[in-house]
């Protein structure tokens, strides 16, 4: 059976052995590191300055010490912790949702291999298959701002495709179409209305899975919520080492990066955990996971040679 060809080169999640204590230290791919370098060298290069007006003596912090910094500190990683807590729920209804997803077009699958195993029923069992994987990838291209058309048509009939170019929403269009498929072999026909309609709830699962993936891409966390916390912790960043060279003198600096790494870090990660579907390297894998599903489903029309699965490079998988 003919295969056809994708390239997937999008980086979007770390897969990667646990690494030791110490090259935890020194690892990169994967971190926040390169997205908060720019930030944390400001706030240290500031700190610099105080820590050699102090030391100059050419600036006294009089009566303000680190005291007042710690409480505002402990109230501002609390809100970074719940809105860090907000965006991991909503990275892991996201993978639950394509889990899902994969459950419900190998279940179709399967049991329409079963009802449609006739040799008159073979082109129709397999093209509901192939219109399955078509709406995966289709899918995936929709949820990252893709084409979902291009995606899909290696999977579709030509005319098929001609047909859906003006579609606005094509992974619907394929769903449509599968159930245009199963109307073709019952209720009457080939199986029974209690069969027909299991297989219709199996269609209508993937359209859920569809909608609720929409709604977690289209509807963030609110935006004055993730302002407020942005400009908390750049304020508090720039005005905790006027608090802290009366104590530390010198070795400012060096307190004022851990803490900005700390504060800068847990606001970048919430930023990527907020949007699942996207191209961060902390997103998901949603090419390969599509990709697992179709070997799967070719599995199961025997076709052979099977697709390769996308394993990681560099740790990245995409």
């Amino acid at each position: 059976m003919w295969l056809p060809k994708f390239r997937c080169s999008q980086i979007v999640m770390i897969v990667r052995p646990r690494p030791t204590a110490w090259g935890l230290l020194f690892i990169l791919r994967g971190s926040v590191i390169p997205h908060i370098a720019a930030k944390v060298a400001v706030i240290v290069a500031l700190s610099c300055v105080v820590a050699w007006l102090h030391a100059r003596q050419w600036f006294a912090p009089g009566h303000l010490n680190a005291v007042p910094f710690s409480l505002f500190g402990l109230a501002l990683s609390v809100f970074l912790g719940f809105r860090n807590n907000v965006c991991y729920d909503r990275w892991w209804e996201a993978r639950k949702q394509w889990a899902e997803l994969s459950a419900q077009c190998r279940s179709l699958a399967r049991e329409t291999a079963a009802v449609l195993s006739g040799a008159a029923d073979a082109p129709r069992q397999a093209r509901i298959v192939r219109r399955l994987i078509g709406f995966n990838h289709a899918l995936v291209a929709r949820l990252r701002g893709g084409d979902p058309l291009t995606a899909a048509r290696p999977w579709l009939p030509d005319d098929e495709s001609m047909a859906l170019a003006g579609h606005r929403n094509v992974p619907d269009a394929i769903l449509r179409a599968v159930t245009g498929d199963l109307h073709e072999g019952g209720p009457q026909r080939r199986y029974g209305e209690v069969v027909y309609q299991g297989l219709q709830q199996r269609v209508l699962a993937c359209a859920q899975v569809q909608a609720a993936c929409e709604r977690i891409k289209t509807t963030p966390t609110p935006f004055a919520y993730s302002l407020l916390l942005h400009r908390t912790a750049w304020l508090f960043c720039l005005l905790l080492p006027f608090g802290l060279v009366g104590t530390l003198g010198p070795l400012t600096p060096l307190a004022v990066a851990f803490v900005a790494y700390t504060f800068f870090g847990l606001d970048a990660l919430g930023d990527e955990l907020e949007e699942p579907f996207g191209l961060a390297e902390n997103d998901l894998p949603l090419a390969a996971l599509a990709r697992d599903l179709e070997i799967d489903l070719l599995e199961g029309l025997g076709a052979h040679p099977l697709p390769a699965p996308l394993l990681p490079r560099g740790y990245v998988l995409t």
